[in-house]
């Protein structure tokens, strides 16, 4: 009866940290953000997202650095911005040349999580991921700007 109850709590909890680890991380205004997290945050921030794409490389014309710059190039940032986020940057890494960096910014991030949903069923993206088919890794990054920061 113990080892069953045990399990159960066990269980329980980790569905909890799944949940907990499910949930979007906080970005944007610090007036959106914990006490915790806004003591240093612009009331005026903007919510700001830091993309690493690491690609796989090229195998039959699938993967491949190069095919991902190409998407980036000929639509991907244009659907990004057609649905109102901005991208302020895209980087190449030069100590890692497979990864691509981009860092986009938004309203707040309620607003990160419409652009995320609308560009999930774009009929653009859609046509462009078929296009250049590219497995990667991503590392993701949400933040606020400082409230000394000139960028928010």
């Amino acid at each position: 009866m113990r080892k069953i109850f045990l399990t159960l709590v066990l269980g329980l909890s980790f569905n909890g940290l799944g949940f907990a680890a499910d949930m979007p991380p906080p970005c944007g205004p610090s007036g959106d953000l914990s006490g915790e997290l806004s003591s240093n945050v612009a009331d005026d921030s903007r919510c700001f997202e830091l993309r690493m794409y690491t690609a796989e490389p090229i195998q039959n014309g699938v993967g491949g650095i190069d095919n991902l710059h190409q998407r980036f190039r000929e639509q991907e940032v244009a659907i990004f911005e057609k649905l109102g986020a901005e991208v302020l940057a895209v980087w190449q890494r030069l100590d890692d040349p497979n990864t691509l960096v981009w860092m986009l910014a938004y309203r707040n991030r309620a607003h990160r999580t419409e652009v995320w949903q609308a560009f999930g069923s774009d009929p653009e993206w859609l046509a462009l991921r078929e296009k250049y088919p590219v497995p990667i890794s991503a590392e993701v990054y949400m933040m606020s700007a400082t409230d000394y920061s000139h960028l928010k």
